[in-house]
């Protein structure tokens, strides 16, 4: 703001004055030119306080998860993994550091199937459930 205040009075400085003025001006000043004594300021004041807080909106809420993410327990091939509910499998055991196999990641070819909770799902389809996961691999 400052850089923009000082352009614009050296500006209005110039307009006013006559040709081959000197023009003086200590840092922090306001410049101004030698014959002209009617310039006293060009500080303009254009945003005023709009950057500042507004004190009627209340106090400012966490932008993020109020509660955070619904964590579940998961465990993969019996170790204890940190996943969060809706996540990919496929995220989790990468995660986990767990090889397994994909082809087509699209579900057609069943070479990332493995057990979650007892049934047989594609790793690259499923996602984790809210609570309780049990994941076998094949591999």
């Amino acid at each position: 703001m400052k850089a923009t205040a000082s352009i614009l009075s050296l500006f209005a400085a110039v307009a006013c004055a006559p040709v081959a003025t000197a023009f003086t001006a200590a840092p922090g000043q306001i410049l101004r030119c030698g014959n002209c004594a009617r310039m006293q300021s060009t500080h303009l004041d254009l945003f005023g306080n709009a950057f500042q807080n507004d004190d009627s909106l209340g106090k400012p809420k966490n932008a993020g998860l109020t509660n955070g993410p619904k964590v579940s327990e998961v465990t993969v091939n019996g170790k204890p993994v940190k996943a969060v509910a809706g996540q990919k499998v496929s995220q989790v055991l990468a995660g986990a550091r767990v090889k397994m196999t994909y082809s087509c990641q699209k579900g057609n070819c069943g070479t990332c199937e493995m057990l979650m909770n007892g049934r047989i799902e594609k790793a690259c389809l499923a996602k984790i459930p809210q609570g309780k996961c049990s994941i076998q691999t094949y591999n």
